[in-house]
């Protein structure tokens, strides 16, 4: 679609000259977003070529409970009311999910700029382009290491709204105990909002069952260190990801998740969190419900906010489990709603 305002003969352009000067707003952010993909995908496509010794292509960094239920019938060219001056803290740290990259944000990231406001994608280690072997993450606080390094080296009196999507959600709360005072408010997007003591496996245990059974019969299982040596890693094969994790999301994203995906450690997943009140629990935690999610389901996702409850739930009617994708506008919108929130 994109190419077809600019691959034009001087015929063609006089012809269409004056319709172009009229082309409305909405064509042009179509247009935009087009463009916008296409880049992401060449990235993600060069990135793959040059990455097949690190498992798979890679990423660049790019740069009491109130429910709220979100759809995308609003116009896509509608921009989202906002008052910056409502909105202290401006700035986004994005936390992808397992097998996942900062690639992955890249429409989130280019809204919430058009919105003025600072979003950051990061890269966790083993992941996107960081090109540590993913076999040797072992921890949550290994994989968690480039958030804790970007948290750290943070001014003394800045902070920052945390975003984790799926397992990215261990992430955050082990940044929410570590970090409390660098965290505004802290969005789990259809992620594993643990509670202390846990581990973020135990959310998928009722579909997946225990983690022993997991690691002694799941078929996903890489084994990176031997096939005599306990298991490093996990990752579905590519058909179980669409009907797992792209069941509502545009064809061309789904491609780009496929040369970009990596398989995910172990390790951080099998681990128990040590949550304080005084830390964690002091935080301003928000969840985000998908409702067509079929990796965590709608269902267990509930039971989390039931079991754990943050401060306000806003639900995505359509979604899958990638909300960047499937639905950009609603995600997009609750974002902004969230950072207004005195």
């Amino acid at each position: 679609m994109g190419n077809s305002f600019i691959c034009m003969t001087k015929k063609d352009s006089k012809d269409v000259g004056s319709r172009s000067k009229r082309m409305g707003r909405s064509q042009r952010k179509l247009v935009n977003e087009e463009e916008l993909h296409l880049q992401a995908l060449s990235m993600a496509l060069q990135q793959h070529q040059l990455s097949q010794r690190f498992e798979g292509s890679m990423s660049r960094r790019i740069g009491s409970s109130r429910r709220h239920a979100v759809s995308e019938s609003f116009s896509a060219n509608k921009q989202v009311p906002i008052n910056l001056e409502n909105i202290k803290i401006k700035k986004f740290v994005l936390i992808h999910g397992e097998g996942f990259g900062a690639w992955c944000w890249y429409k989130t990231v280019a809204s919430l700029e058009e919105a003025g406001l600072l979003p950051v994608a990061l890269d966790l280690t083993g992941s996107g382009i960081d090109l540590t072997d993913t076999n040797s993450v072992t921890t949550l606080a290994d994989y968690s290491k480039p958030l804790t390094v970007y948290l750290e080296n943070l001014p003394e009196d800045e902070k920052v709204i945390l975003v984790g999507h799926s397992i990215g959600g261990a992430c955050i709360s082990y940044a929410l105990e570590h970090y409390p005072q660098k965290i505004s408010k802290a969005i789990f997007l259809c992620a594993t909002m643990v509670s202390d003591g846990q581990k973020p496996f135990d959310v998928y245990a009722e579909e997946l069952g225990s983690a022993e059974r997991f690691i002694q019969e799941s078929k996903f299982l890489i084994h990176g260190n031997g096939k005599d040596k306990p298991p490093t890693g996990f990752m579905f094969e590519k058909e179980q990801m669409k009907g797992l994790y792209f069941n509502q999301s545009p064809a061309k994203d789904v491609a780009l998740a496929m040369v970009s995906m990596r398989h995910s450690p172990l390790g951080p997943i099998m681990e128990k969190l040590s949550l304080s009140t005084d830390k964690y629990g002091s935080g301003r935690r928000f969840y985000i419900q998908t409702l067509d999610d079929r990796a965590l389901s709608p269902d267990v996702q509930e039971k989390l906010v039931r079991e754990n409850p943050p401060e306000g739930v806003f639900k995505i009617k359509g979604s899958d489990h990638c909300p960047f994708f499937s639905k950009p506008q609603s995600l997009h919108k609750i974002l902004v709603e969230i950072a207004q929130i005195p």
